[in-house]
């Protein structure tokens, strides 16, 4: 019978508890709710609409699939410019909840989405479920640090805290899919 040492369990739990013991944290007893559920209305079609924005986003980031309950499945993740291309894919084909409007959000969209009385995700799990703490959204927007327009950044959302933050185009992150405009 095979009886872990334990330097090997202690190593184990170490590696498993960022997994095992993570959930997300809302204070709704200090800070209000920036995207209360009551401010959506399902689609019951893998979308909801933002009654406050008018903005329609796709449930699941791209990669998953919405099962009428859930995105089930990891979310895929791109360079910038093959997000830009991610959503072009989509709507040349047969589009999502018969649309073929979908892009990519601009910064200030992706922003509106933001449960900042959330962290570990920061966003409503009821709207947007199976969003993990790790995930890091790009936007359609680039940056102009200092002034420089170099072209090789853009703006991401990082769904642990919400914060927006750039990172280079180059790089990989998750895409969340809109239609409509803020």
């Amino acid at each position: 019978m095979f009886r872990p040492s334990k330097k090997l369990m202690l190593y184990l739990l170490a590696l498993l508890s960022p997994v095992v013991g993570h959930a997300q944290t809302c204070d709704s007893a200090t800070i209000p709710a920036t995207t209360p559920t009551s401010q959506f209305t399902d689609n019951s079609n893998g979308t909801v609409t933002d009654n406050k924005t008018g903005l329609t986003w796709k449930r699941c980031s791209e990669g998953q699939t919405w099962n009428n309950s859930t995105c089930m499945s990891n979310a895929a993740t791109y360079t910038w410019q093959n997000a830009l291309k991610r959503a072009q894919t989509v709507n040349s084909g047969i589009g999502f909840a018969g649309k073929k409007d979908w892009r990519v959000p601009n910064i200030k969209e992706l922003r509106s989405i933001v449960e900042r009385q959330c962290n570990d995700p920061a966003i409503n799990l009821t709207i947007f479920p199976n969003t993990l703490s790790t995930t890091v959204f790009w936007s359609s927007s680039p940056t102009d640090l200092y002034g420089d327009n170099d072209g090789k950044t853009a703006w991401v959302i990082y769904s642990d805290d919400g914060h927006g933050r750039w990172i280079g185009k180059n790089k990989n992150a998750s895409v969340r899919l809109v239609r409509g405009g803020l």
